[in-house]
């Protein structure tokens, strides 16, 4: 995937809509000193060239899910096939293929302790996989999505 260059007004509208991404155009354009027509314009390229995604982002400990944990996991196979189907797994909410002492990384929420070992039990049970380490987390401390904004 070829990198995105974001000029400093494109950088201003996606701060804006990282605290607000309801915020109405006619609210951003004096902020970032453009039209509104011209900051739809700007909203709808940066969403087409796949830069930004204004979704809403829950809490998973307000909806009775106050167990996440990191699940390490070592394959014996193709990393990417197996990490594929992990990620089809309920309550995987996000799966890389990555270096170092694990090949894939999938994060789980999970309801209580015995849901989070069902879906462990699940992961374990994924053809190609050859051992599962649970870290479970204990607070969460920082989670941004400024990326590439500052």
């Amino acid at each position: 995937m070829e990198s995105v260059h974001l000029d400093e007004i494109d950088k201003a509208i996606i701060r804006e809509l990282q605290v607000d991404g309801r915020a109405a155009y006619s609210r951003l354009a004096p902020l970032v000193g453009l039209s509104e027509a011209a900051v739809r314009q700007r909203v709808n390229r940066l969403q087409d060239r796949g830069v930004i995604q204004i979704v809403a982002v829950t809490d998973p400990v307000s909806l009775g899910y106050p167990f996440q944990a990191m699940l390490g996991i070592k394959v014996s196979c193709a990393a990417d096939t197996t990490a594929e189907k992990i990620s089809q797994i309920d309550s995987v909410d996000y799966t890389v293929v990555a270096t170092g002492r694990f090949d894939v990384l999938a994060e789980v929420v999970c309801r209580d302790r015995e849901h989070l070992l069902e879906v462990s039990d699940r992961v374990r049970d994924t053809d190609g996989v050859s051992d599962v380490e649970i870290m479970t987390y204990l607070r969460m401390v920082q989670q941004n999505y400024d990326w590439g904004t500052n």
